[in-house]
């Protein structure tokens, strides 16, 4: 089964998950979200942590930030435990996956106004293709770049692995001849997500579970 859980961050409740939840993490992660200067880049990242632990329930497996490894590319993972997470963020909403069946990555983007023709070198000739001749060029564009970023994330290898090297067709790409599967994780209208696995899985597998302002305190830790 693969878990994923969203939230939006929130103005209204940051002093009490900075005053109440903050503190049941390590100091060193403690520092690191005190040091962020916008209180929307700090929650954002505590309520990745918070919705990590709540997800980590559903296997059994008792969140440990000391159990939490880093990759040489800087991939989190949980050392000696067969549950795989990824976490991203983008505008106003936090997104984790968390499995005990595959590898994973996601990534939500929020869709703003840009110009698309600057990630060009990004694209292959035939997504490039594809993107300046879609009715909507500008969901066409979000719709490669999460799937995209996802598979990266999903290999672990990260920005090492240079976008224009795999290319998407069918929902599906091969990076160092492994396949990665594409789905589309519906969560919001201004904001574009995929998740990417080493699995094909299928949606009952699947739980999306959105957490907001009124029951942060009580459901997730």
């Amino acid at each position: 089964m693969i878990y994923i859980y969203y939230s939006y961050i929130s103005e209204n409740n940051h002093k009490k998950l900075m005053q109440e939840f903050l503190l049941r993490f390590p100091i060193d992660f403690q520092n690191k979200i005190k040091s962020y200067r916008r209180w929307q880049d700090a929650q954002l990242s505590l309520l990745g942590r918070i919705l990590l632990y709540r997800g980590t329930d559903n296997f059994n497996e008792k969140y440990k930030e000391n159990n939490i490894k880093y990759s040489k590319y800087k991939k989190p993972y949980f050392g000696g435990e067969e549950v795989y997470f990824n976490i991203s963020h983008s505008g106003e909403i936090v997104v984790c996956a968390v499995t005990n069946v595959c590898d994973i990555g996601i990534d939500i983007e929020l869709q703003r106004d840009i110009q698309i023709e600057d990630f060009q070198p990004q694209m292959t000739e035939g997504e490039w293709m594809k993107i300046s001749t879609s009715f909507n060029k500008m969901d066409s564009f979000y719709n490669y770049w999460t799937q995209k970023e996802a598979v990266i994330k999903g290999c672990g290898k990260g920005l090492s692995v240079p976008l224009k090297s795999f290319e998407i067709s069918q929902n599906s790409t091969i990076i160092d001849n492994e396949k990665f599967f594409l789905k589309e994780i519906k969560l919001d209208g201004k904001y574009k997500c995929h998740i990417a696995t080493n699995t094909q899985v299928n949606e009952e597998c699947i739980k999306i579970l959105k957490l907001d302002s009124s029951n942060y305190y009580t459901n997730l830790i």
